[in-house]
């Protein structure tokens, strides 16, 4: 270590550190604050005095999953190591970095050299946007399509990886560009036929193609801004939500949660977006808190498009691993984004530069009640009587929206009385389209890799694929993965009338390979369930959670061997088992960028590891098949899919009587 930066740590610990309020935190998996994230700024700047530092990915570098749970367990709460993992980019290299905030030290910094970068930053994206508007071939291209200047915005897309052997040695963004000129839908009027390859580290552009004029789409008809409700044959009054003596939840500074007989943990992280933790649920019979969940997130967003033209080819975008899912959450407002009885939570990052920024509103939390019933009965068989008794559903919803480029992606957990976590992603926004020399569909007699959704516009086909980590600890965290297969019987020997009947045989997976599971093949109806097998009911039955899709429990069209689906390979099931590793978090791998698909899920899950009464990881995959429609233009209306975690066996009875 250098003597200026031990003098430089000298002096920022005791002047920064000390003279500042003392590290302060209530949860070891809260998100770093903002006065950790200027820590962490100032000892890998200093440490790497006088070189350029960029900040990609800075994170919690979370405890040892055992650590945690004894913390929970104690009465005093000790306090437990504050590890930041930072991701940088040094003189063109990738540098992994475990900073120590306890100790205000460096514990490890290793060099990556394989395949993959990582995630884009917010500024370097915002600059390689620029470059075309100053580029003078471009802006030729610019004046004899006869557009103005002015009135061009651009986006940089990652390339993704095509084949090539050799590792690639340049972070690089393909740039698009759209036309204003009377709307703010830009996405609505791309300027087709121009691609524009820039270098990020040097910020330079080294490839220019314009290879045709497409007639960029009219402008007439795009504008969501100035639009009103139309008018309707009968309109509705408004609603609003009052809660007289105020939300029933309560939120602490380090963001757990209580609600009901639930308690959880909330977190930010740049990558993820957000975070749930230590998801438990009190038992008033065993009158006590049982696990359910230890940490659940967005692994990854895998949006393919299947536009195979020179301009589109290479649109295959991983949301979480590439422009990080976290990173581009947005600002929720109250009474639009959540309902006015919603408490907010602010996220925390580190820009390009290294500089701690505040993200205000990230995260919302609300008790939703949408006239629905929890449990009802009417009984009219008692002769003389008519009973009847009926139970609301209300319920805890923790949301964050992302918007990604032209998608906005609005992800809720949804906490119920009955137990059942309720997971749902919502997509609208904008499509991406392209324009065309089309104005009617009877003109077309190619393949246009879309749907022609207006004049000269053409709505490209893509999928959207959705892949949840979720470490169920059902009642502590051994567990085993039980497929209940559904099975048709036939009925012989005439012992009933009846030809035929169903019954559930249940079958514990041994290993990686026994849980994977893709949904909608020819294997039947089928319940997957993971069980406690050292813990039983009061009638012997498995305690467990049950998950259930939302019914978009979409599979890839994609060949095995297509470049894009070897990176997205994670997608090829539905369901992956994996026995607990901290460092398996990202099923695409922890570089994204230009990846070549060797470190993800579908990876680590050849080792085939026994996954029987072990600590295990839940990984779903779920989505839609986007065939774009008119009424997505110009504006998409809210997509929901989801899934559900349910409890299966896990009380003695209906947990809401």
């Amino acid at each position: 270590m250098s003597l200026f930066f031990k003098i430089s740590l000298f002096f920022f610990y005791f002047f920064f550190v000390i003279s500042s309020s003392p590290l302060e935190y209530n949860h070891p998996l809260e998100s770093l604050t903002l006065f950790e994230l200027t820590q962490v700024t100032n000892i890998v700047k200093n440490s790497y005095f006088p070189l350029n530092v960029t900040f990609h990915y800075v994170g919690l570098n979370e405890p040892n999953k055992q650590l945690v749970l004894s913390w929970l367990s104690s009465t005093h709460h000790p306090a437990l190591p504050r590890d930041a993992i930072v991701i940088t980019r040094i003189d063109q290299k990738t540098h992994e970095i475990i900073v120590d905030l306890s100790s205000v030290s460096i514990l490890s910094d290793k060099i990556y050299n394989g395949h993959g970068y990582p995630m884009l930053t917010l500024q370097e994206q915002t600059a390689a946007d620029e470059l075309p508007l100053s580029y003078p071939p471009f802006i030729s291209s610019i004046k004899k399509r006869r557009l103005k200047l002015k009135e061009v915005v651009c986006q940089g897309f990652a390339v993704g990886w095509y084949g090539e052997k050799r590792k690639s040695t340049n972070r690089m963004v393909k740039v698009m560009c759209y036309y204003l000129d009377g709307t703010v839908n830009l996405y609505m009027r791309p300027i087709e036929g121009i691609t524009i390859t820039v270098l990020l580290d040097q910020m330079i552009i080294v490839s220019y193609i314009d290879r045709l004029i497409v007639p960029v789409p009219k402008a007439n008809g795009t504008d969501y801004m100035g639009s009103k409700r139309r008018r309707s044959s009968h309109e509705s009054n408004s609603i609003k939500i009052v809660q007289p003596d105020g939300p029933s939840f309560t939120l602490d500074d380090g963001n757990t949660v209580r609600w009901g007989d639930w308690k959880f943990h909330v977190a930010y992280d740049i990558r993820a977006g957000m975070i749930i933790s230590l998801a438990s649920i009190f038992d008033a019979e065993k009158e006590e808190f049982r696990s359910v969940m230890y940490r659940g997130f967005v692994s990854e967003v895998f949006v393919p498009y299947m536009d195979l033209t020179e301009e589109w080819y290479y649109r295959t975008y991983f949301d979480a691993g590439e422009y990080g899912f976290g990173l581009c959450a947005v600002e929720l407002e109250a009474s639009k984004d959540c309902p006015e009885n919603a408490k907010f939570i602010d996220g925390y990052f580190i820009s390009q530069d290294g500089t701690p920024g505040k993200m205000p509103n990230v995260i919302c939390i609300f008790e939703r009640y949408a006239g629905d019933i929890m449990w009802r009965h009417t009984e009219l068989a008692i002769p003389g009587k008519v009973i009847r008794k009926v139970r609301p559903e209300v319920s805890l919803v923790v949301r964050m929206v992302s918007t990604v480029g032209n998608y906005d992606y609005i992800t809720d957990y949804e906490f119920k009385q009955s137990g059942t976590i309720k997971v749902t992603v919502g997509l609208t926004g904008l499509l991406e389209v392209r324009g065309s020399i089309y104005t009617h569909n009877d003109q077309i007699k190619e393949d246009v890799y879309g749907t022609l959704i207006a004049e000269n516009t053409l709505g490209a086909y893509h999928d959207h694929f959705f892949t949840y980590h979720l470490d169920l600890d059902v009642d502590g965290h051994e567990n085993s993965f039980v497929k209940n297969n559904l099975k048709t019987r036939r009925v012989i020997n005439k012992s009933s009338p009846r030809k035929s009947y169903w019954t559930v045989v249940s079958e514990t997976a041994e290993t990686e390979s026994d849980a994977r599971i893709q949904l909608g093949s020819s294997r039947g109806a089928l319940e997957m369930v993971v069980v406690n097998p050292n813990k039983k009911t009061e009638v012997g039955n498995e305690i467990g959670y049950c998950l259930i899709p939302g019914g978009s429990a979409t599979s890839p069209l994609l060949k095995d061997n297509d470049y894009p689906q070897i990176r997205g390979g994670f997608t090829k099931y539905n369901v992956w088992v994996t026995p607990y590793n901290k460092s398996e978090k990202w099923a695409g791998g922890l570089y994204t960028d230009q990846s070549h698909g060797d470190d993800t899920l579908a990876i680590w899950s050849l080792r085939d590891r026994e996954i029987k009464n072990k600590d295990i990881v839940l990984w779903y995959t779920f989505g839609v098949h986007h065939v774009p429609k008119q009424e997505d233009f110009p504006i998409m209306p809210t997509l929901s899919t989801g899934f559900e975690l349910k409890p299966t066996n896990f009380f003695q009875h209906n947990p809401v009587l």
